[in-house]
């Protein structure tokens, strides 16, 4: 018993760390819509360059789906079977933590036999909070039906976004991994 309450702060600290680094993935889809029979994909650039994201960004999530795509045994095509559109939603997340010393605090600076600002004692602290930001993203990936012009499949991913530049990229592939391993439905999660 005593090994599991010493082990238990160490399992709630790795869920937090791990929980907020996972991409949380939801799908929708069009149960009768025949799924095996989509071969190939196209982009769908209308629905695409109304995304709000910067094109640099836009292009690190359509190599990922491409890349997805294509190991999943689809090919690009002028005439597809489906077309692939997205669009992001993003919110700013703020966390104030007031954990710091408050008045009465002990510390360094009292008034000894030495001069002013050496020796232990008790004087003002202060009581400053720390702030923490952080951005949550979601990412819509839809699948068009071409010929019907319908919506089949949605997949929407949810999670922190890294403002990392070489973090960025990984994050994003992530983010579409994580997604696309939902397509189709009831394949092997």
């Amino acid at each position: 018993m005593k090994k599991l309450l010493n082990t238990l702060p160490l399992l709630a600290l790795l869920l937090v760390v791990s929980s907020c680094s996972s991409v949380r993935v939801a799908t929708d889809y069009d149960k009768n819509a025949n799924f095996g029979a989509y071969k190939t994909f196209a982009f769908f650039k209308t629905g695409i360059d109304k995304a709000e994201i910067s094109d640099l960004d836009k292009r690190r999530i359509l190599r990922a789906i491409e890349a997805e795509l294509l190991a999943k045994g689809f090919t690009k095509s002028e005439k597809p079977d489906l077309l692939v559109s997205l669009f992001t939603k993003s919110q700013q997340r703020v966390d104030v933590y007031n954990n710091s010393w408050g008045y009465g605090g002990w510390g360094w600076g009292g008034f000894g036999p030495w001069g002013a600002g050496f020796g232990p004692g008790w004087g003002w602290g202060w009581n400053q909070p720390s702030v923490s930001t952080s951005t949550q993203g979601v990412l819509y990936i839809d699948l068009i039906d071409a010929n019907k012009k319908e919506l089949v499949w949605q997949g929407m991913g949810t999670g922190y976004l890294s403002r990392n530049m070489e973090k960025k990229e990984a994050r994003i592939k992530e983010f579409v991994t994580e997604i696309m391993t939902k397509y189709p439905p009831g394949a092997q999660q």
